[in-house]
């Protein structure tokens, strides 16, 4: 492990923090995912959520049914025309999750040191006493002394609608615990967290597939997040589900780490998944609360030095009911950025939290204001030496085109790519300026009918650090002659100057490629 001291080497003016933020066209160059739910599904909240920032809309399985996902869906459709911002479509799986059933959905009271029985029988009605869960393997798999969470759709151990269990005996099929916690459970559905047991689950379950293979491709959706992914293995049936499903296997897999089993096999899960979730709500339980803040800079190192895409997750919780995140929080999010994050995922906060349109935008001012005293300088150093020599044409391409887009203090790096691959590159070496990536469609032809491809790729660089992405015309292909190529620049530029990211007189840094050569040119604006 290097030293991640990513802040700038030198001091930072006291002055420059007293400085009102200024917000550009890019809010920030760091992502946010926002899950779409009861609070965040209408028409209006949606267009709030973009215009403030969201870039990624996550549709989480593991409650609502299809019918219900579909018109949300269709309302994020509504708002992306209407407010011209781009937004890709992520399902997140339910996988190997227990659960408590509240059929009645009346709130349930538990009290401190009181018994409560975890029963694998769906049929009785969950109560103080007794909570009827969806797995009927947990009396294998835990033994007295365990530790058992139960909370409403996300939970920190410390809040007061989530309860803290400790396995007192194992009861036939029944599972008593002593209730560590009073708290009160209110809603239809609990998520159930053993720390540190092995559950004997499948990762991609039947409903899964079912949802991928309907809504999904129905859908055409850009990420799959693959929730509790414990083995490479894991990532390889799902790409193996999704190739046979037409579009879907232009799909790209994210593995979701969710527990200590997952970080175990992190190296493995990392070289087959296209990007990685780390969903610190359940590996905060998993793992002891002093181990927390090591896996996460340890992750985030190993998936920006492999160039794919780092997601975090739980960061404002305390949002879901107020204006202002702690102060905890506003750092959390800071030092996420400065860890290396290129998305920050919001679950709660945006799903059933009161203020979602004004999470998004505070969590985007905070990553803006990390994003300017990031030690890109030593990134850049450390991540040149990780990748060592010779290095691949692509790669000193890529890292060429940063270094001299930051020496002349180029406004925005435009790249013009099919396959969205150099522009990731480029985004790897986390150049300071936005990385525009002019996706020009490619023809492809399955026997019947002649289609362009390129929308996918487009979408799939709105989770990346840094990475803007513009779909060009179809009729322009990557590599071609230099009059077309000049026109798209054209096209390029003309956006990044009604965006307000290039002004008159700016230098920019064009990487493209003609026939087998690639070439990186800095051009300066007239006017």
């Amino acid at each position: 492990m290097h030293s991640n001291h990513l802040l700038l080497e030198e001091p930072i003016r006291m002055a420059s923090i007293l400085e009102p933020s200024k917000a550009g066209f890019f809010p920030a160059m760091t992502k946010i995912v926002g899950t779409l739910g009861p609070r965040s599904r209408s028409i209006d909240v949606i267009s709030g959520c973009l215009n403030a920032g969201m870039s990624v809309a996550r549709f989480d399985f593991s409650w609502g049914d299809s019918e219900y996902h579909q018109e949300t869906l269709e309302n994020l459709r509504t708002a992306v025309k209407s407010t011209k911002k781009l937004c890709a479509v992520m399902l997140d799986t339910v996988g190997a999750e227990m659960q408590v059933v509240n059929k009645s959905e009346k709130s349930i009271s538990l009290q401190q040191d009181d018994v409560v029985i975890l029963t694998p029988d769906e049929g009785q009605e969950a109560s103080s006493q007794i909570l009827p869960i969806n797995f009927a393997g947990l009396v294998k798999a835990v033994k007295k002394g365990d530790t058992i969470f139960v909370g409403q759709y996300l939970f920190t151990g410390s809040e007061t609608t989530s309860v803290w269990l400790e396995v007192d005996k194992v009861e036939g099929v029944d599972v008593v615990c002593m209730i560590k916690n009073s708290a009160t459970l209110a809603g239809a559905l609990f998520t159930l967290h053993a720390s540190q047991v092995y559950i004997d689950l499948p990762t991609l379950t039947d409903k899964d597939k079912e949802n991928i293979s309907t809504w999904g491709v129905r859908n055409k959706i850009d990420f799959l997040s693959l929730s509790y992914t414990r083995h490479a293995e894991d990532v390889r049936e799902a790409r193996e589900f999704l190739s046979k499903l037409g579009d879907l296997s232009q799909t790209q897999i994210f593995a979701k780490i969710e527990n200590v089993e997952g970080l175990t096999h992190f190296d493995e899960i990392l070289q087959e998944a296209d990007g990685i979730i780390l969903s610190r709500g359940n590996l905060g339980i998993d793992l002891p609360p002093e181990k927390v803040f090591l896996f996460q800079k340890a992750a985030l190192y190993k998936c920006n030095m492999a160039g794919k895409p780092a997601v975090l997750t739980r960061v404002v919780d305390s949002m879901t009911d107020n204006l202002r995140p702690t102060r905890a929080e506003a750092t959390d999010v800071a030092n996420a950025v400065l860890d290396g994050s290129d998305a920050i995922l919001l679950g709660a906060e945006t799903l059933r939290g009161l203020y979602p349109v004004e999470t998004i935008s505070i969590v985007g001012k905070i990553c803006s204001e990390a994003e300017k005293v990031f030690n890109q300088d030593l990134y850049f150093k450390k991540t040149v030496k990780y990748v060592g020599e010779p290095m691949t044409h692509l790669e000193s391409i890529a890292s060429s085109a940063v270094r001299a887009a930051i020496k002349v203090k180029a406004s925005v790096i435009i790249c013009f790519t099919s396959s969205g691959r150099a522009a990731r590159l480029i985004a790897k070496y986390r150049p300071t300026m936005p990385v525009i990536s002019v996706v020009i469609p490619r023809l492809k032809t399955n026997q019947l009918r002649w289609s362009f491809s390129g929308a996918f790729e487009a979408r799939q660089s709105l989770i990346v650090r840094g990475l803007f992405p513009m779909l060009a015309d179809p009729r322009h292909p990557a590599e071609s002659t230099s009059a077309t190529n000049e026109s798209v620049l054209k096209v390029a530029l003309d956006h990044g100057k009604t965006s307000g990211v290039i002004k008159s007189h700016d230098r920019v840094v064009v990487c493209q490629k003609f026939g087998d050569a690639s070439v990186v040119k800095i051009i300066e604006l007239e006017d």
